[in-house]
């Protein structure tokens, strides 16, 4: 099959695609992922698939509309995914990248990833010249509390999980602190526990509390402590903590990488593959971090996350958040704590049955 292929239509479905365990914060629970599944496909019959969660029900319609859009001026085109998102960069620079517009972009240029692998009969991992070793993984967590979640962290242990990570952000820090303790008890001292905030705090009430919580644990990182934007903030916390400070999964494209890394904000970064710009964004992003020697993890995505983590030379662990179980064909499993990416492409593709169930 030849590996030059041209785009001949895209299609972009809204869905909510229920959750074995929904996503909760201090202030919010998700209990269905609002998804747009993106497939691409080609003239010569390829199909390079994506999706992108849209965080609320309310992004759904114009996210899609947004990939439909781009996607009109891009038909007859080569799939060739550094050129097209070049020329994506391009078309936007006067508007900006971000949000709607940057979420879509990414879930093209994962798609097109997806399609010029599969014309190889190879993993997206592959291509880029990786091994498709397994990633080690972090189970995430939302907003724990012992009665309800008591089972699921016993349940990740089983999963062969050594690393594990809990939200908090409650409205004292000794209630907090009561929900470590149980966690901790659960987990046990000999395993990685790391701590999300959410962006919850002003760095002065970020440090109060990390510096009550540093008296009793030794953390792996305490993510987004205030604001992502505020960099001024970050870099107080980490000045003031003992703890890593992680940060990333709201930067905007490799740009945004470079401003955070050349402001000093973190010891850890974590890509989300659809704000830093798919496939050809992570790649630049990670060598960014890699030149300022900051570990890299993911957010979300975990089925493409696990093959550019595999070619990430600074590569930490990937967050285990399953979203698309329900919906996929052959879903990716947790062996031992770890994922492995498969192919062709990124290995994922859609149970068309059960997706019909969830269309909007």
């Amino acid at each position: 099959m030849t590996y030059c292929l041209t785009i001949k239509s895209v299609s972009a479905r809204p869905a909510m695609v229920p959750l074995s365990r929904p996503i909760t914060t201090a202030k919010i629970v998700i209990d269905k992922a609002p998804l747009v599944l993106i497939d691409v496909n080609a003239q010569e019959g390829v199909i390079g698939r994506s999706y992108i969660f849209g965080y609320t029900p309310l992004s759904l319609r114009p996210l899609t509309a947004m990939v439909e859009n781009i996607a009109d001026t891009l038909i007859g085109k080569t799939i060739d995914p550094v050129t097209r998102f070049a020329e994506m960069e391009a078309m936007f620079r006067l508007l900006g990248r971000q949000g709607v517009v940057g979420m879509a972009m990414a879930g093209l240029d994962v798609a097109f990833w997806d399609a010029r692998a599969k014309a190889q009969d190879m993993s997206v991992a592959a291509v880029l010249g990786a091994e498709e070793r397994p990633i080690k993984c972090y189970d995430s967590h939302g907003f724990f509390d012992p009665d309800r979640d008591a089972v699921d962290v016993e349940l990740s242990l089983k999963q062969g999980f050594d690393a594990l990570k809990f939200k908090l952000g409650a409205e004292t820090v000794e209630n907090d602190l009561a929900r470590l303790r149980a966690g901790q008890d659960i987990v046990g001292s000999d395993k990685a526990l790391m701590l999300d905030y959410n962006q919850a705090f002003s760095s002065a009430e970020a440090i109060r509390r990390m510096r009550r919580i540093e008296e009793e644990f030794y953390l792996d990182w305490i993510e987004e402590p205030v604001l992502a934007e505020d960099y001024a903030g970050h870099r107080a916390v980490r000045a003031a903590l003992r703890t890593p400070v992680q940060t990333g999964e709201n930067w905007w494209l490799p740009d945004d990488a470079a401003r955070a890394v050349q402001a000093e904000i973190c010891d850890h970064a974590m890509l989300d593959l659809i704000k830093i710009g798919g496939v050809t964004g992570w790649m630049r992003a990670a060598a960014i971090a890699q030149g300022a020697s900051l570990p890299v993890s993911s957010h979300l995505f975990p089925e493409a996350s696990a093959h550019v983590l595999a070619a990430t030379p600074n590569c930490h662990l990937l967050e285990w958040m399953d979203v698309t179980s329900s919906i996929a064909a052959d879903p990716y499993q947790i062996e031992n704590g770890h994922l492995t990416p498969k192919g062709p492409g990124f290995g994922l593709e859609w149970d068309e049955k059960a997706v019909g169930k969830y269309l909007v």
